[in-house]
């Protein structure tokens, strides 16, 4: 786990070289219109998401209210409220994504996959679901036919 300075250092340097780049294509698709520095950097604001992951906390008002307000107020010296952060959030989505796809490494032909079951809907539920209805498809998760191996059942 980094500490709080480093993870910053990282994200930062980062975003001196992409948020250049991002910033002017957002303005030359017509997305963004204009460039108006917020209190909080976009640094800043990829920082506490982070680090909210790396914490204890699981939610993050608890965690933003809680602990960045009242630990970390020197650290980040221009916080807003809990309810302008989020609303400041989404705005930071396309460099946090870049930002986390940058730490990816190359793939050597393993990989690790989590195959846990997703329990979409109840049974009596299952012919009204209508999300995935174009893909989802019944079947067994491999902890399933795991327990059956080891029970003896088919």
């Amino acid at each position: 786990m980094m500490s709080l300075l480093e993870l910053f250092v990282s994200v930062d340097d980062f975003c001196q070289g992409f948020l250049p780049f991002w910033e002017r294509k957002l303005i030359e698709d017509g997305t963004k219109k204009r460039q108006r520095a917020g209190q909080l950097s976009v640094s800043e604001i990829m920082t506490i998401i982070i680090y909210f992951h790396q914490s204890h906390y699981r939610n993050f008002k608890a965690y933003y209210t809680k602990h960045v307000c009242q630990h970390l107020r020197g650290e980040f010296p221009n916080l807003v409220s809990y309810e302008r952060f989020v609303i400041l959030m989404p705005s930071v989505l396309g460099p946090l994504s870049a930002y986390l796809q940058s730490l990816y490494g190359r793939c050597h032909g393993l990989s690790f996959i989590d195959s846990t079951a997703l329990l979409v809907c109840d049974n009596h539920r299952i012919h009204t679901h209508k999300v995935f209805a174009e893909v989802a498809q019944r079947g067994k998760g491999s902890l399933v036919l795991w327990l059956q191996a080891t029970s003896g059942h088919q």
